[in-house]
């Protein structure tokens, strides 16, 4: 049996611009209409060739990304293509846009001193759709797959120097090439100041993906996150330009690394086009805000993935299958967390991911909720101390101890620290009525100094494995075999239990997360 050809409708389904248009040719014998269909894309009011090649050509060139762009700017959200009904022709309606100046684009070019930018020459837009109504010329029979099989999702060997633009594609009549990829899932990776080290490590060797795109305005960074071999077939973007990534059918998900003020607004425009989404950091500091971030992944029917990613440690989730599943462990009376990082983050990045409690704690909040099955304390008290000078200037602390007491009766105590000589200090100890476990410091050498443990590790290293779990989560909820791990309640209450945790600490007083009057300040916490 051969393969399956795929219909108008499939294609249709896989690319959300593009549409099945009905059209009335003449009535039959038994005076019915004879109706047909031809695939159309609703931003440019233009029939489509039914290839794959041809169409991934079309979506990626400039004239779809520019009427496409003139769409969004005039407040245009349905497509252009109307119909009287199902049985009566399209009736194209054209929109009065002006000619527009595309913005100079640039060629980032490798050299032995560094990367430099070189301007391309400016080019000028076409009015969004031609005056005359589209009428396209439609056979009685309708249209049939080209049986030539695509090439255009085999990606090339990457060439010796890194040819990246950094802007929007060039604006020409003719279709610009579209960009080859190994065929596995295509990303687009969001600003790289706050992504973990072990994030680019899982980009680099895991084999299901590609990433299509970085968006990112400083340029050494990317430089400095990959390598030119690797960013052959990438393309590095500005800001301002981050549209071309997210109109980029090829692209399934979006990884959003920028600080919580302003990964909020990625989130949702990468919901709204159609991309799952996975969030490094967290997507707000503001419950409502981050509520609206998940809100609109279950009306767009999308994964938001947020990246709680102690969950995925290996040590951590035997941990849970024995005091969760198991109960080996009987009734859980008390918990302690040491999280000592090395090396420090630096205070410019601590303070952009929203302090010491948003950026470090909340790791710790999550994963102490997940082993007692509990969503938020009843309790919090917290103290902290600012041992940099730089952070004491910014009003954060450097050093803090949360001490929390769950309706269970459970006492856990977390020890966040930024400040930790020669290697990261990570435990966790878990006292039941029948026993105790405990997780120590990864030590593959079995070395002690001074009586404790050293692991010859950094924190990057420490979480490798938890970060390439993650990650690999991710990728298998765009492919819809699982759902995001962290639902939209945990985050919440996670975020919660640390904005109070922030505020116990600034009042010098305990914070009642039952009493509905402390429960309003606590709900969003402003960074001073």
């Amino acid at each position: 049996m051969g393969r399956k050809k795929k219909t108008l409708h499939d294609y249709a389904a896989e690319f959300s611009e593009l549409a099945v248009r009905r059209h009335l040719l003449q009535r039959g014998a038994a005076g019915e209409p004879a109706v047909v269909e031809t695939l159309y894309c609703t931003s440019c009011q233009l029939p489509m060739r039914v290839r794959r090649d041809r169409i991934l050509e079309h979506l990626s060139s400039g004239r779809h990304y520019r009427n496409r762009r003139l769409l969004r700017q005039h407040g245009l959200r349905g497509p252009l293509l109307l119909s009287a009904g199902p049985d009566s022709p399209g009736l194209p309606l054209q929109l009065d846009a002006p000619s527009l100046l595309s913005p100079p684009s640039f060629i980032l070019t490798g050299t032995s001193a560094g990367y430099a930018m070189v301007p391309s020459p400016p080019s000028c837009h076409k009015p969004l759709v031609p005056l005359q109504p589209v009428t396209p010329t439609v056979s009685t029979a309708p249209p049939r797959e080209d049986p030539t099989p695509s090439t255009s999702t085999s990606r090339p060997s990457a060439p010796p120097a890194f040819h990246t633009r950094t802007s929007a594609p060039e604006a020409s009549d003719s279709a610009a090439p579209a960009l080859q990829h190994s065929g596995g899932i295509g990303l687009a990776l969001f600003s790289i100041g706050l992504a973990n080290k072990a994030l680019f490590q899982s980009l680099l060797e895991e084999n299901g993906c590609c990433l299509l795109y970085v968006v990112e305005d400083q340029l050494e960074e990317v430089q400095r996150a990959f390598g030119a071999e690797f960013l052959g077939g990438t393309r590095v973007l500005r800001q301002q330009d981050a549209d071309v990534a997210l109109s980029d059918q090829r692209v399934s998900g979006a990884i959003i690394c920028s600080p919580p003020e302003e990964a909020s607004k990625i989130v949702i425009d990468a919901l709204r086009a159609g991309k799952g989404v996975f969030c490094e950091g967290l997507p707000s500091l503001d419950r409502q805000t981050a509520a609206a971030c998940f809100d609109e992944a279950d009306r767009c029917g999308r994964p938001l993935v947020c990246g709680f990613y102690k969950r995925f440690d290996p040590a951590l989730q035997f941990l849970r299958r024995k005091v969760r599943d198991s109960r080996a462990l009987g009734r859980i009376h008390r918990v302690a967390a040491v999280s000592s990082a090395y090396p420090a983050a630096s205070p410019r990045l601590l303070r952009a991911a929203g302090g010491i409690f948003y950026n470090a704690a909340v790791h710790d909040i999550d994963i102490v909720s997940l082993l007692l099955g509990e969503s938020a304390p009843d309790t919090i008290f917290s103290l902290g101390h600012a041992f940099c000078a730089d952070l004491a200037q910014l009003k954060d602390a450097d050093t803090v101890a949360i001490s929390m007491k769950f309706p269970s009766g459970a006492i856990v105590t977390v020890d966040v620290s930024q400040h930790c000589t020669k290697t990261c200090d990570h435990r966790l100890e878990v006292h039941g009525s029948q026993g105790t476990l405990r997780v120590n410091n990864q030590n593959p050498l079995g070395i002690t100094e001074h009586g404790t443990s050293v692991s010859l590790c950094s924190q990057t290293d420490r979480y490798r494995d938890a970060h390439r779990e993650l990650f690999r989560h991710f990728l298998r909820t765009l492919k819809g075999a699982e759902p995001p791990a962290v639902t939209k309640e945990q985050f919440l209450c996670a975020i919660r239990v640390a904005a109070a945790a922030q505020q116990s600490w600034r009042s010098g007083s305990a914070v009642d997360l039952c009493s509905e009057a402390t429960d309003a300040p606590v709900i969003k916490t402003e960074i001073m």
